[in-house]
């Protein structure tokens, strides 16, 4: 089993649909409190080691964020605190006469236990629209572009295999499944 920690309950549900049929899934929503870093892996151990110290089980924490490249990368990991504050609005205002609107996402996936944490990192290339579009996922979804087709417009199962939250899941797996066996030995 693998125990979600987040208070995004969407995120629960995509790492639910992604290990379907491999193991079970739950989701506990623990916020933790958020470190300040530049670097996306080092947030993401730091919440994983609170979260594991409150509740002593084995658990999978993550951490995103969005890097643009006409605003120097930002909001990059304070992402889910400017989608709180300005959301998508506020970030198409901020692109405004901005011809350049590359973008990456990007995850890691921090697994702790008794043993100690992995970390798992996934990143997507992608840019920011003009306007939102497409009425699935969250968050950024509706205005980052992956070869023109933006994360809303996809639904679960296309979104799992191409987001950056897929590709840190796809590494965790196959550690997963390979530590698993390793266990069962």
């Amino acid at each position: 089993m693998i125990t979600v920690v987040t208070g995004n309950k969407n995120k629960a549900a995509e790492v639910a649909a992604f290990f379907s049929g491999i193991t079970e899934v739950s989701h506990i929503a623990f916020d933790c409190i958020e470190p300040q870093a530049e670097d996306i892996a080092e947030i993401a151990r730091a919440k994983a080691e609170q979260a594991y110290a409150a509740l002593n089980i084995p658990l999978i924490v993550d951490d995103t964020g969005l890097f643009i490249e006409a605003l120097s990368g930002f909001p990059g990991p304070y992402a889910a605190y400017v989608q709180d504050t300005l959301g998508n609005t506020g970030i198409l205002r901020l692109m405004e006469g901005a011809s350049d609107r590359r973008a990456y996402f990007a995850t890691s996936i921090a697994y702790i236990d008794e043993r100690g944490i992995e970390t798992f990192e996934g990143r997507v290339d992608g840019e920011i629209t003009a306007a939102p579009r497409g009425t699935e996922g969250f968050g950024y979804d509706p205005v980052f572009s992956i070869s023109g087709k933006t994360l809303a417009e996809m639904d679960m199962h296309e979104k799992n295999t191409v987001s950056h939250r897929a590709r840190a899941l796809t590494s965790f797996r196959e550690w997963y499944i390979s530590a698993r066996s390793e266990r069962n030995r």
